[in-house]
């Protein structure tokens, strides 16, 4: 085990979700020969021979892919919004303990919500099935009910972005790509 997961990230444009889908092709082509791009029946991305994930904001997508093991990608812009309703129904108390002994409790929100959207994702069950009461680690680390995902933050200026990927991951491949075509 120990492979790479690749993750771009480039402006969202006029239409988000096409550039999202379009900075995904480009990096499966750097991994497999003439990807093909299709959704499942729930909307989930699929490539041939890679594992694949998206996530879009007003501003920004994020796209990962790797050829040794489930992947998922999450991304949430850091802006001032009131997320305490949201923390109260869906966090454990230890989260919620945990995101209010940070520096910043928004920022410590937005790592564990993008972590439980990455790993639905990774597990291919998207959010709400995968389970939002599901428990994250704090601050990153091996996923409990999970022990084979590993959720990993990359830094990204006015944003939160969690990777999760198998626990044998040996590196993460960032590329900001401001050439989207």
């Amino acid at each position: 085990m120990g492979g790479s997961v690749h993750v771009w990230v480039a402006p969202a444009g006029a239409e988000p979700r096409a550039a999202a889908h379009r900075l995904l092709l480009d990096l499966a082509g750097t991994l497999v020969d003439k990807p093909v791009l299709h959704h499942d029946e729930t909307g989930r991305p699929h490539v041939p021979g890679l594992a694949v994930s998206i996530s879009h904001s007003h501003h920004l997508v994020v796209v990962a892919a790797s050829d040794d093991g489930p992947v998922g990608v999450d991304l949430e812009e850091v802006y001032p919004r009131d997320v305490q309703r949201l923390a109260q129904r869906r966090f454990s108390s230890e989260e919620l303990a945990w995101t209010k002994q940070q520096p910043d409790g928004l920022v410590a929100f937005l790592e564990l919500w993008t972590a439980k959207e990455a790993v639905g994702k990774a597990r291919g069950l998207g959010l709400r099935q995968s389970g939002l009461r599901r428990a994250m680690p704090l601050g990153g680390g091996v996923v409990e009910s999970d022990p084979e995902l590993l959720v990993t933050y990359v830094p990204w200026r006015g944003a939160v972005l969690a990777v999760v990927a198998p626990v044998g991951l040996t590196e993460i491949v960032v590329r900001h790509d401001t050439s989207l075509r």
